[in-house]
């Protein structure tokens, strides 16, 4: 079989290259191994697919932690905006929440999934169910793919939208290393990104499933401050999870120290300066002064968090509101507002929602996406390295890297709007 454009990987990067390519004329193949597409569409956002986030420019670089400058030219291309349009078009209406985040109405990612399928199917795109093994490389060209079936496919060109490495079980195991391997390219060892992590706290298994929201995250290596924020977290059976946590993840170093300086220090109470908190907690222990700390604080502090948290701050719960020192008053502002959890360990690639590493970016030119050591040869999504913090913006690479190429391969810029043909009726 000969076609314009073979793309490996039937997720976000690859379904949309092909549509906007179909659009303009170009015949596309999708070979994807699980013969379906969209199968880790279907679990980002917990179900919902946070599908982009509607910010400018700016915000898009501030929120790429790793080689946001490659990014540029592609973010240019195609913004959030452009992204909405194109779903919106094809009959998912959206909605933007907290932090910009644009989910569809109906909360279902499943009909992100659907909505692709259905533009695919009636712009005459094949999706095979293939595993690709080598690429067909000829004099520095690659001009196809062999399978694991035994099947050659021949193209024009090539685009690898494999994936990353992380959850494994959707279909993202790392095929895409080994062919970018193939034509000489760097692999950037792959790492868990926006992962749950693992601390020295035993206690956390009490709490497990415990969400806490409207809570301040620090995360500090040693005395420096990496990140800050307000938002949501989740004690796990084995430490923390939830967006702050994710997103601090990101910013750990490589090697997690072992002497515990690596911490994030919560704070319970962000809302109320340390002297409030104090008149807070004067004023509820005379309102109720033979009760016992262990009560008093069930009006500030989740019931399973009372327990574990005064005695982390070793201020016994059976403690009398008239018993209670200035010094153990103090002890407990000071616990509310800066609550450590020592980090021990990132969870593994299967519990990752992005990969870290992947195909240098150093070897791929900017613009186009196209590989500087082999011609014909495309990439775009988490096969880059490349990877964005939580909100929204890994959908958005997948995005702009696929219309990148898109541009690339017709030689001229592409309208990132889907075909009158296949709009939703």
């Amino acid at each position: 079989m000969e076609t314009d454009l073979l793309i490996i990987g039937g997720g976000a990067a690859g379904t949309v290259a092909a549509l906007l390519l179909a659009d303009a004329g170009k015949r596309c193949v999708i070979l994807e191994k699980n013969g379906q597409i969209g199968r880790k569409l279907r679990i980002t956002g917990k179900g919902r697919c946070n599908l982009t986030n509607a910010c400018d420019l700016d915000t898009l670089l501030t929120n790429v932690p790793r080689n946001p400058k490659f990014l540029y030219s592609a973010f240019t291309r195609c913004m959030p905006q452009d992204v909405m349009q194109f779903f919106e078009l094809l009959g998912v209406p959206l909605k933007i929440e907290r932090g910009n985040r644009v989910f569809p109405v109906s909360d279902k990612a499943e009909d992100i999934v659907a909505a692709l399928q259905r533009a695919l199917k009636q712009a005459k795109v094949p999706v095979y169910r293939e595993t690709v093994t080598k690429l067909l490389l000829t004099d520095g060209n690659c001009n196809g793919v062999q399978t694991a079936s035994g099947k050659q496919y021949f193209a024009k060109q090539v685009l690898l939208a494999t994936g990353g490495a992380s959850y494994p079980a959707t279909g993202s195991t790392g095929d895409g290393y080994a062919l970018a391997k193939q034509a000489g390219h760097t692999i950037v060892p792959p790492k868990p990104a926006l992962v749950p992590l693992e601390v020295q706290e035993k206690w956390c298994a009490e709490l497990m499933g415990l969400s806490l929201r409207n809570v301040s995250l620090r995360l500090y290596n040693g005395k420096k401050c990496l990140y800050e924020a307000l938002g949501e977290m989740l004690f796990t059976h084995f430490g923390v999870s939830g967006p702050l946590v994710l997103t601090a993840s990101s910013l750990l170093p490589d090697a997690i120290p072992k002497d515990g300086s690596c911490q994030l220090v919560l704070n319970l109470k962000p809302g109320l300066t340390p002297e409030q908190l104090d008149r807070r907690i004067q004023r509820d222990c005379a309102a109720h002064p033979n009760q016992a700390m262990g009560t008093i604080f069930r009006g500030l502090l989740p019931l399973k968090l009372v327990p574990v948290f005064l005695e982390t701050v070793s201020v016994p719960p059976e403690t009398k509101a008239n018993a209670l020192t200035r010094e153990q008053r103090s002890t407990l502002v000071k616990g509310l507002q800066a609550f450590p959890l020592h980090v021990t360990a990132r969870r593994s690639l299967k519990e990752a929602i992005v990969t870290r590493g992947g195909v240098s970016v150093k070897e791929v030119q900017a613009k186009t996406m196209a590989s500087k050591l082999c011609s014909g040869l495309y990439f775009a999504g988490e096969l880059l390295d490349v990877d964005a913090y939580t909100g929204g913006f890994n959908l958005q690479i997948a995005f702009s890297t696929a219309s990148c190429v898109a541009d690339a391969i017709q030689a001229t810029e592409t309208c990132f709007v889907p075909s009158s043909a296949y709009h939703a009726e």
